[in-house]
């Protein structure tokens, strides 16, 4: 049974993985195609962009108790900083679904919301997410050079050669994998808050690969960090 709940879960998330790279590339491809002056096909992009980002939401909806159960269980995990990180990655993930789960009743007229308040809310709760999981990769990279320190030592050289480094991170490209990923989703939120300035076409594109590499953990497990 579990193992089913286990595959349903992959499949949803996949399906989610696949709309968010289309969703994003109608972004990229109407702030290019708005640079070109192409009115109609900008208006389809965006139409679709916005169909998109609704069909998501809905398929997230209830997600946020997921989140929360994912949460609880991180809060057993023996490594302090993981545990920390993880959990409120866990938490603050779960509180952007909720503000999420609003936008899309309040999108679909079920009920009144005021979606420029529940829209930033959820933007702060994804940005404390992604600040903590990226916490994690960044305790990950150290601890990787650690063990290497430790090793250069026993074989008697003092230090870690830079040009060591590149391969060092190519033996654990689930730890670089995860970091580019919240690296380009880090300026998502960081744009829609206001905090920098990035074009609609360049928050396309940190999107788009996001997704891609989401979509690729799928397809090759082994490339996930764990837990996450």
């Amino acid at each position: 049974m579990r193992k089913i709940i286990t595959a349903k879960v992959k499949r949803n998330y996949g399906r989610d993985r696949l709309i968010r790279l289309l969703q994003y590339g109608c972004r990229a491809s109407s702030y290019y195609a708005e640079n070109t002056h192409c009115t109609k096909q900008v208006e389809i992009l965006k139409s679709l962009e916005f169909t998109f980002s609704s069909f998501r939401r809905l398929l997230r909806f209830g997600r946020c108790l997921d989140s929360l159960y994912q949460a609880l269980e991180m809060t057993k995990y023996s490594e302090l900083v993981v545990r920390i990180t993880l959990t409120m990655a866990k938490l603050t993930n779960a509180m952007y679904l909720l503000a999420d789960h609003l936008i899309w009743i309040g999108r679909m007229g079920i009920m009144q919301v005021n979606l420029t308040k529940w829209n930033r809310a959820a933007n702060r709760y994804w940005l404390v997410s992604i600040i903590m999981n990226l916490a994690r990769d960044t305790y990950e990279i150290v601890k990787i050079f650690e063990q290497e320190r430790v090793c250069s030592r026993m074989q008697s050289c003092n230090t870690l050669k830079w040009n060591y480094i590149p391969f060092c991170l190519k033996l654990h490209k689930t730890v670089v994998l995860d970091t580019i990923k919240n690296g380009c989703d880090l300026f998502i939120p960081l744009t829609a808050l206001g905090h920098v300035k990035c074009t609609s076409g360049t928050v396309g594109i940190f999107g788009i690969i996001s997704s891609l590499i989401g979509l690729y953990t799928i397809i090759d497990p082994y490339s996930k960090i764990c837990p996450s």
